[in-house]
């Protein structure tokens, strides 16, 4: 009995049980401590955003008592309603949206066609061109030297003013110009022996393959636009119709925040309704402000957050 001896399988069962049982309540204890630690990040990313909606949809004068969690204590849409009280609102909106639109299309377009000139090793000015566009993200004029630039080059009071002076990101080209980079260069080489030219490459191959690179630069830019309205306070203060809708929320807050007089007054609103309810604050006005400017850039979140990751790792492995 003392001497009966354990076959090999038998051994082979034995250490695979030991190395279970050592190993078995690692996976254990990462899994729970990575589930909590992900709901705890999600408590805190999201709880800011659920009570901005919350005290958007609470009454004014109510809010002041504080106490605002994640539900409305007395539900009311004037908040909003102030924020649209204005009919210069809607023509704000439109105008970001062009805006937005148009100029993620163009940084798109023409900062990836400059990366892929800069990527192109035969090209012998690439270094010194690159250098000159670094040496932009240090170093800038100012705001008067730029703002008699946009004077001299008759953008002031235009549409354009929003577009051209961003058509280029020096950032962008270079996470850009990094992904391209990453690309087989038999592929191109193959296009030349086909006898394509760089602009036939450029537009079949090279722009197709950085769609994960360009839909994160994308998401930048638009939310860059989207945001944007120290330079409509700048450049086209003087023309109402040009407003953005950034800039139309930042003074409707201000005028908010700064008057002495019935809050209602300086919103835009009349007293017929009940003022335990439709009285608004600047802290409740903030909160409708920050949900109709945050609103439109979430829709578009999810539609690019596929490619947000990829796109930006990859583009930024290699230098």
């Amino acid at each position: 009995m003392g001497n009966q001896q354990i076959s090999p399988q038998k051994t082979a069962g034995i250490a695979m049980k030991k190395r279970i049982g050592s190993n078995g309540i690692e996976p254990v204890l990462f899994n729970t401590f990575n589930t909590i630690f992900m709901i705890i990040l999600v408590t805190v990313t999201l709880y800011p955003f659920l009570n901005t909606i919350a005290v958007s949809l609470n009454a004014g004068n109510d809010t002041i008592r504080g106490g605002i969690y994640l539900w409305p204590r007395q539900w009311t849409t004037q908040n909003y309603k102030a924020v649209f009280a204005s009919g210069t609102i809607y023509n704000a909106f439109w105008i970001s949206v062009a805006r937005t639109v148009i100029s993620t299309l163009l940084n798109i377009f023409l900062t990836t066609m400059l990366a892929y000139t800069l990527s192109r090793k035969e090209y012998v000015f690439r270094k010194s061109i690159t250098v000159i566009f670094v040496l932009t993200m240090y170093f800038s004029a100012g705001l008067i030297p730029g703002y008699f630039l946009i004077k001299q080059l008759h953008l002031l009071n235009t549409f354009w003013v929003y577009v051209i002076p961003s058509m280029i990101s020096a950032f962008n080209m270079i996470v850009i110009r990094t992904y391209i980079g990453t690309l087989p260069e038999s592929l191109i080489e193959s296009a030349k022996i086909d006898g394509a030219g760089d602009f036939k490459i450029f537009m079949r191959i090279i722009f197709p393959l950085c769609k994960p690179v360009l839909a994160t630069i994308a998401l930048f830019v638009a939310v860059g636009a989207w945001n944007s309205w120290f330079d409509a306070f700048l450049y086209t203060s003087s023309r109402q119709e040009l407003s953005t809708l950034q800039y139309e929320l930042m003074k409707l807050l201000s005028s908010t925040m700064n008057s002495n007089s019935n809050p209602n007054v300086a919103a835009g609103i009349g007293m017929k309704e009940n003022s335990a309810l439709s009285m608004v604050t600047p802290i409740s006005i903030r909160a409708a402000v920050t949900i109709v400017a945050s609103v439109p850039i979430l829709c578009v979140y999810p539609f690019l957050q596929k490619y947000f990751v990829v796109g930006l790792n990859v583009g930024s492995v290699k230098e």
